[in-house]
């Protein structure tokens, strides 16, 4: 995968760099009307340089790899493609097969970072050794988990080739802080990268106030700070999801947004960061 010099990276722990900001896929291939609007989307994504996107097998039933594979068609080597499992196909002989379901959908040879989509009944165990087999086997790079909260991820370590997690993904917003108290400071002390999904809270939170005042101060729209918000964390990537290409460029643009320590205030001020535990958000 080429990075462009305009893009900012994290570092996977293996040292390899992968962008920022990525794109999300999550809704997506839900509406066959929506199709060519979405790859188009997609494919625009990846000329800004947000070349990491991000799917799975749940999502549209298979549909959205599908789209991925043909947004991505000729253009393999420019994209960190994650996809991930849903956790009753976690067994051993499961996660074979669902891994190559999906890379016959997303019509590749090889997932870059192929994940848990969350914990369910199966051993972890059982699932890390399906993920090792499927590393020595070529058909994946890395693997990592998804929706882990602290205490899944500590478990997780402890477990045999456990350490090798590359990445947790999880919900994570301006109103969604909750990582911040022990997650997020963990997987930064422990090297693991964080992504973040649903960076903007699906829109929904665009029309608050202090964002609305922060945006119009810095001359930048109210996703693009909240978005910025998100990607000032150390070790920490986001992946909006947009079929719109005015969004993709508005949120590729989040990228160039310096928030000030008085934005900074002012948004702990509105959006107040957790002072105890709390349980790991999910949609």
């Amino acid at each position: 995968m080429t990075v462009t010099e305009a893009t900012r990276t994290i570092v996977l722990p293996s040292g390899e760099h992968v962008p920022m900001l990525g794109q999300g896929t999550w809704h997506m291939a839900e509406n066959p009307l929506n199709r060519t609007n979405e790859i188009n989307a997609l494919r625009l994504g990846i000329d800004l340089g947000m070349s990491l996107i991000d799917t799975a097998e749940m999502y549209a039933d298979g549909g959205a790899e599908r789209l991925v594979g043909e947004a991505i068609k000729g253009r393999r080597d420019e994209v960190f493609l994650v996809s991930k499992l849903l956790p009753q196909n976690g067994t051993r002989h499961g996660t074979m097969a669902a891994c190559d379901r999906s890379l016959a959908r997303l019509r590749v040879n090889e997932i870059d970072l192929y994940l848990l989509h969350w914990r369910g009944l199966i051993p972890l165990e059982e699932t890390l050794d399906a993920f090792e087999t499927l590393v020595g086997a070529g058909k994946i790079r890395y693997w990592g988990v998804s929706n882990f909260d602290l205490d899944d991820m500590q478990e997780l370590v402890d477990l045999p080739d456990g350490s090798n997690v590359v990445a947790d993904q999880v919900l994570y917003n301006l109103e969604r802080r909750g990582i911040e108290y022990d997650l997020l400071p963990w997987c930064q002390r422990s090297g693991v990268p964080v992504i973040a999904y649903s960076p903007i809270e699906q829109g929904r939170m665009l029309g608050h106030a202090a964002l609305l005042k922060i945006a119009a101060r810095l001359g930048v729209t109210p996703a693009q700070v909240a978005l910025a918000w998100v990607l000032r964390q150390e070790g920490v990537c986001a992946i909006p999801q947009s079929s719109k290409p005015e969004h993709v460029r508005e949120n590729r643009g989040a990228l160039d947004v310096r928030l000030t320590p008085r934005d900074l205030a002012d948004l702990d001020k509105a959006f107040p960061p957790p002072d105890r535990k709390q349980p790991l958000a999910s949609h």
